[in-house]
C-alpha cells in the first residue's frame, strides 16, 4: 500500500555500516534501518546466532519457556532498573504494553478514574491507536479519530506546564528521554530528575520510551542513565535485535505484578529466533566493547557537526547525545538527504528541518569524514 516516500534506491545487500544496490553501487548507511542496525549490516556473530538458532527452534509461542528468551530477560534485569519483562515485536507494541500495564496497576491501586496518561508534543509512540494518540503529532492522528481517551499533551522540556496540567485522575507521565523523531531534542539537564521527583511525590508512574534510545544509542546502555534517574516502565525495541523484529516493555516488580496470565500476550513476542540476535546483540555490546566504540565515534561526529554549524548559517543548530544526532536547518532538509543520496551517503530527516544522522556503533572516524566532507558540500550549494 502506498505507506511511504520511498527514496529511489533498491538496496540488495549491506556489510558493515555500507550498502550497495542492485547495480553493485556502494553507499555510506546513517540511517541503520532508522537506528536499528546498531552492530551494522550482516555482522557475522550476529548471523551465526541465528543460523544456529534456526536450525534448532524459530517459534513455540508463550505457552511455553526457551532458554533465549529467559536468558534474554535475565540480561535486561541485570542491566537496568526492571525486574520483570514482557517480549512484544516492535516500539509500538512495547507501548502499548506499557499504557495498558500503566493503567492497570493505576486502576488496581487508586480506583477506575485514574487512567489519565500525559505524552508530550512532537513525541513519537508508534502507529497502533494507543501508540499513535499517545503520539503528540495532531498531523499523525488525522483520519483516524476517534482517538483512544484519556491522553492529553504538554511540551517538551517544559515542567511548569507539565506540573499545572495534572490532574487527580493522572496515572503515568510518559515521555522520550530525547525526542528522536521529534527533531533530536534533548532536555534541559535537570528536567527529567523534576519529573521523576514529581512523579514520586504524586504516585504517577514515569514511562521511558527507549525504543530509539535505548541499546546504547545515546553512549551509554539506556539513556535514563545519562540523566541519573530511573522510570517505573520502560519500552525497548529498535536496536534491541540488532536488525531482527523484537521489542520489551520492562517494569518493576510491584508494577508488573498488575499483568496476569490473559491481560496481556503476544504470540510471537519473544520468540527464540529474535532472543538468540538480540543475547548476541548484548554479548556484542557489553563484552565486545561496541558500547565504548559507540561513545568514541559518537563524540567524533557530535565534533564534526558543531564545526559544520559554525561554517553554515542555513543550520540553527547541532544537538544530540552519543550516536543520536542532528542538525536542526532554517530551509527544507529533504532535498539535502537526496543531494547526499546523490554522493552515496543515506541520512535522514526528521520534522522536516532536522537532519538525523543514527550510524552503526562500528562506523569509523575516516568514514564519519567522508559523512562531514558530503554535508559540507551539500551545505556549501545553498549559502
Amino acid at each position: 500500500m502506498n505507506t511511504y516516500t520511498r527514496l529511489p534506491l533498491t538496496i540488495e545487500r549491506g556489510q558493515g555500516c555500507l550498502v550497495y544496490d542492485a547495480e553493485g553501487r556502494e553507499y555510506l548507511d546513517c540511517v541503520a534501518g532508522i537506528a536499528v542496525n546498531i552492530l551494522g549490516h550482516a555482522h557475522p556473530d550476529i548471523v551465526e546466532a541465528i543460523t544456529r538458532q534456526a536450525r534448532q527452534l524459530i517459534h513455540t509461542s508463550n505457552l511455553f519457556y526457551t532458554e533465549p528468551q529467559t536468558q534474554l530477560a535475565q540480561r535486561l534485569v541485570e542491566h537496568s532498573f526492571a525486574d520483570k519483562v514482557f517480549f512484544c515485536n516492535s516500539g509500538a507494541e512495547a507501548n502499548e504494553a506499557a499504557i495498558k500495564l500503566a493503567r492497570r496497576y493505576a486502576t488496581n491501586s487508586f480506583g477506575p478514574d485514574r487512567i489519565e496518561i500525559l505524552t508530550m508534543l512532537n513525541s513519537f509512540h508508534g502507529r497502533t491507536l494507543a501508540s499513535l494518540t499517545a503520539t503528540g503529532q495532531p498531523a499523525l492522528q488525522n483520519g483516524f479519530g476517534p482517538m483512544v481517551p484519556g491522553f492529553r499533551y504538554v511540551p517538551f522540556n517544559d515542567f511548569n506546564t507539565l506540573e499545572a496540567t495534572m490532574t487527580p485522575q493522572t496515572a503515568a507521565i510518559m515521555l522520550e528521554p530525547i525526542q528522536a523523531e521529534g527533531g533530536v531534542v534533548v532536555p534541559d539537564i535537570d528536567y527529567l530528575k523534576k519529573v521523576r521527583k514529581l512523579c514520586d511525590e504524586h504516585q504517577i508512574l514515569l514511562i521511558f520510551d527507549e525504543v530509539q534510545t535505548g541499546m546504547g544509542r545515546t553512549g551509554t546502555l539506556f539513556a535514563y542513565e545519562q540523566f541519573g534517574i530511573q522510570p517505573d516502565i520502560m519500552t525497548l525495541a529498535k536496536g534491541l535485535g540488532g536488525g531482527v523484529p523484537i521489542g520489551a516493555c520492562l517494569a518493576t516488580k510491584t508494577i508488573a505484578a498488575a499483568f496476569e496470565p490473559g491481560t496481556h500476550a503476544s504470540t510471537f513476542g519473544g520468540n527464540p529466533l529474535a532472543c538468540a540476535a538480540a543475547l548476541k546483540v548484548f554479548d556484542l555490546l557489553l563484552d565486545g566493547n561496541k558500547l565504548e566504540q559507540g561513545r568514541i565515534v559518537g563524540d567524533y561526529l557530535a565534533k564534526g557537526l558543531a564545526s559544520l554549524a559554525k561554517q553554515f548559517s542555513c543550520i540553527q543548530e547541532a544537538r544530540g547525545m552519543g550516536l543520536l544526532q542532528g542538525l536542526e536547518l532554517s530551509i527544507d532538509g529533504k532535498p539535502l538527504v537526496m543531494d547526499c543520496l546523490e554522493q552515496r551517503v543515506l541520512i535522514n530527516c526528521t520534522m522536516g528541518n532536522v537532519l538525523r544522522f543514527v550510524p552503526p556503533f562500528i562506523i569509523s572516524h575516516t568514514q564519519i569524514d567522508l559523512l562531514l566532507s558530503v554535508l559540507s558540500s551539500v551545505f556549501s550549494k545553498r549559502k
